[in-house]
C-alpha cells in the first residue's frame, strides 16, 4: 500500500523560517520536519511513498533525498506552475496512486496515532474513505467534523473557544460537555475516490469529495483516535512543540550543526539551528536562532524568531498571515508575542 505525503503549502504563518524552504523542511529536533512523517508511516508499514512538490521544491529533496535515510523509497510529484490544493495533488498523482487502498497525510505534523488501527476501522467498515480524528479539547480553531454512528456527516465551523467550556461547567458541574472532533490530516482512500477528483485544476478534498460523496450517500468512516498529535503551522506552535518533545530535559536547548557558541553566552528554552555564531555574555530565552545568524557580545533576545536579514531585504512584500518584524543591523527579528 502507498502513502502521500503532502509537502507543496507555502508555510506563511511560520515565515520568515520558511523563506528558503517549505514547512515541511524546517528542521525538526536534528531531522526535518518532513523526515519525522517519512519515518513515522514506515513503521506501519508504509515504504513506497509519494511526496507533492510546488513551493521550495528543492528543499524537501534536499531534506528527503531518496528517503533511503528514513527506511522508505520516495517519487516526487511537481505542482507547477500553480499549486492545486488538496485533491489536485491527488489528482496530479492518480498515476501512481489508482491501483489500491491508499494513505494521505500532511506533512507537518508530529503524532504517534496507531496508523494500522485506522486502517483496520477502514476495512471493516467498508468505506470510500476513512478520516483520522481526535476530539478538540482545547477548542483550538479547528474545523469541527460532524459524525455519526461511528461515520462522517459533515463539516462544522470552528468550536467555541476553551474557555466558554470552562466557564459553563464552573456554572453547571452536571453539565456533559462534548468536545467537538478535529482532522488529524491522516486519511485512507480506496481508489474510487478519484471519480469524485476533476482532472488537471486546482481543488480542495472537503467541497471536490467529502461533502458531495456525503450527499450521495457514501460511507465515509470515522475513526477517532487517542494519540497525540501536534500540528506545526505558527513560529510559537514550532518553538514551544520542539520544546515539550525534549521529554523533560533539564537544559531545554536544541543545538543544529557547526555552532560557535560563547562559553559565557546564557540560553534556555530556544531552538538553534545549523552554523549559527552567538557571541559572548549573549542572552537568549525561548527563542529560534535561524541558520547562519550571528548574535553579537552582549545581546539579549527573548520570546523572539531571528533570520538574516540578508534574506528579506529585497523580498517585495511579507505574506499577509506571517508575523511581523524588524530589521537590526544583519538580522532581522519576529516578536513572537504579538
Amino acid at each position: 500500500m502507498k502513502a502521500m505525503i503532502l509537502a507543496a503549502g507555502f508555510g506563511t504563518r511560520l515565515f520568515p523560517l520558511t523563506i528558503d524552504r517549505t514547512k515541511p523542511a524546517i528542521p525538526f529536533l536534528g531531522k526535518p520536519l518532513v523526515g519525522y512523517v517519512a519515518e513515522y508511516i514506515a513503521q506501519f508499514g508504509f515504504t513506497d511513498i509519494i511526496v507533492n512538490l510546488h513551493h521550495q521544491p528543492e528543499s524537501v529533496k534536499n531534506a528527503l533525498g531518496d528517503g533511503s535515510r528514513f527506511g522508505v523509497k520516495i517519487e516526487y510529484t511537481i505542482e507547477e506552475p500553480n499549486i492545486l490544493g488538496t485533491a489536485g495533488a491527488l489528482d496530479n498523482a492518480r498515476h501512481l496512486l489508482e491501483d489500491n487502498t491508499f494513505l494521505i497525510i500532511n506533512g507537518k505534523i508530529i503524532t504517534d496515532i496507531d496508523i494500522a488501527a485506522a486502517l483496520e476501522t477502514h476495512r471493516n467498515s467498508g468505506a470510500l474513505a476513512t478520516m483520522v480524528l481526535k476530539e478538540n479539547a482545547l477548542r483550538e480553531r479547528f474545523t469541527i467534523v460532524e459524525t455519526e454512528n461511528n461515520q462522517v456527516t459533515g463539516f462544522g465551523e470552528f468550536p467555541n473557544p476553551s474557555a466558554n467550556a470552562k466557564i459553563e461547567l464552573i456554572q453547571n458541574p452536571k453539565s456533559k460537555i462534548q468536545n467537538p472532533l478535529m482532522f488529524t490530516g491522516i486519511h485512507i482512500f480506496e481508489p474510487r475516490v478519484f471519480e469524485y477528483i476533476p482532472r488537471g485544476v486546482y481543488s480542495d478534498i472537503v467541497p471536490t469529495f467529502y461533502r458531495p460523496a456525503i450527499a450521495r450517500g457514501e460511507t465515509i468512516s470515522a475513526h477517532i483516535t487517542r494519540g497525540s498529535w501536534f500540528e506545526l503551522s505558527t513560529i510559537p506552535r514550532y518553538l514551544d512543540i520542539s520544546l515539550a518533545m525534549l521529554n523533560g530535559q533539564k537544559e531545554k536547548i536544541v543545538r543544529g550543526e557547526n555552532c560557535r557558541i560563547s562559553n559565557s553566552a546564557q540560553i534556555s528554552d530556544s531552538v538553534i539551528w545549523d552554523n549559527v555564531n552567538i557571541e559572548a555574555d549573549a542572552q537568549i530565552k525561548k527563542s529560534i536562532i535561524a541558520d547562519g545568524v550571528n548574535i553579537k557580545a552582549g545581546e539579549i533576545f527573548e520570546n523572539v524568531a531571528i533570520v538574516r536579514a540578508e534574506m528579506l531585504r529585497h523580498s517585495r512584500e511579507l505574506p499577509e498571515k506571517a508575523l511581523k518584524g524588524f530589521f537590526r543591523g544583519e538580522n532581522y527579528i519576529v516578536p513572537l508575542a504579538q
